[in-house]
């Protein structure tokens, strides 16, 4: 056979199996990753603002400030001037049987003219000076309290400083004079009145606890709490009366004790008599005691 015909044949019966195969075999495209889209990002919450704190100039206050020339101010305008003279000291006859043995023997005490603030050191004044408020009971026109004697001194100093003045405690007998009314005196039980609830704050209505100054009945002078509210440190120290009669006594040259006179919140009525004495060491700092101050001069 020609080879060019069996070249032919050849290419004849190879053709069929060719197209076959290239008709099954399809290439495909590979379709595309589908790719899911991210969900979008949750906008970010915004933080919630921090509860705002009531604002205090210092722990315990009940009002943002507290100006120092206001209080001074104050102060110096609530001096009573109280005339000297002459009265007697200790449980007298309008004291009864309510007297102890440590307000005997009465004596004639003459004291000179001086100045006693109508109301008890506030927690605003102290604040004032101090930077600090001790008391247990919160409130700017609520007596001090929780002071020592000790402290008292630092605040006296600090005052003094700044107004150029020589405030002080008062002597005790300088305190029951003024109790009693100086020389306007009525002779009444308590300072003010022989009714206590008139005039002071004490066991039988203070609900337990400290109330403002000046809340109650003025006394002859025109002073408040005199009785009740809060004990007040005296100057002297404490010690036993004697008989004789005394002009602008100081107390005792020494003691362990300071004087503590008034009564407080929670005494009981006849604590919070005129004359009626107590004495605590000048460490000492309780919620029942505060302070009140004189001038010799204004």
């Amino acid at each position: 056979m020609n080879p060019k015909h069996i070249i032919l044949t050849l290419l004849l019966m190879l053709c069929p199996i060719g197209m076959a195969a290239q008709s099954t075999i399809t290439r495909h495209k590979p379709k595309p990753a589908v790719t899911k889209p991210k969900p979008a990002a949750k906008p970010k919450a915004k933080p919630k603002p921090a509860p705002r704190r009531n604002s205090t100039h210092h722990s315990g206050s009940t009002s943002s400030t507290v100006s120092l020339s206001t209080e001074l101010n104050k102060l110096i305008n609530n001096m009573v001037y109280v005339s000297g003279g002459t009265f007697t000291m200790g449980g007298t006859s309008e004291q009864g049987s309510d007297a102890y043995d440590d307000e005997k023997p009465t004596h004639s005490v003459t004291l000179s003219s001086y100045y006693i603030c109508k109301y008890e050191v506030t927690q605003a004044l102290w604040r004032a000076v101090m930077g600090n408020n001790p008391s247990n009971f919160k409130g700017d026109n609520l007596p001090v309290e929780c002071v020592s004697r000790d402290d008292c001194q630092t605040f006296i100093n600090r005052l003094n400083s700044y107004t150029g003045r020589n405030f002080r405690l008062p002597t005790e007998a300088e305190w029951e004079f003024a109790a009693r009314g100086g020389n306007y005196s009525r002779h009444y039980k308590y300072s003010g009145s022989n009714y206590i609830s008139d005039v002071a704050w004490y066991d039988g209505n203070s609900s337990n606890r400290t109330h403002p100054v000046g809340t109650k009945q003025a006394n002859e002078l025109g002073l408040y709490d005199m009785s009740g509210n809060v004990w007040e440190w005296c100057s002297d120290w404490y010690g036993s009366y004697s008989s004789y009669s005394q002009n602008d006594p100081t107390g005792p040259n020494s003691g362990s004790h300071r004087v503590n006179r008034g009564g407080c919140w929670i005494s009981i009525a006849s604590y919070c008599r005129s004359s009626r004495r107590s004495g605590s060491t000048p460490g000492s700092r309780v919620y029942g005691l505060g302070l009140r101050l004189v001038l010799s001069q204004l």
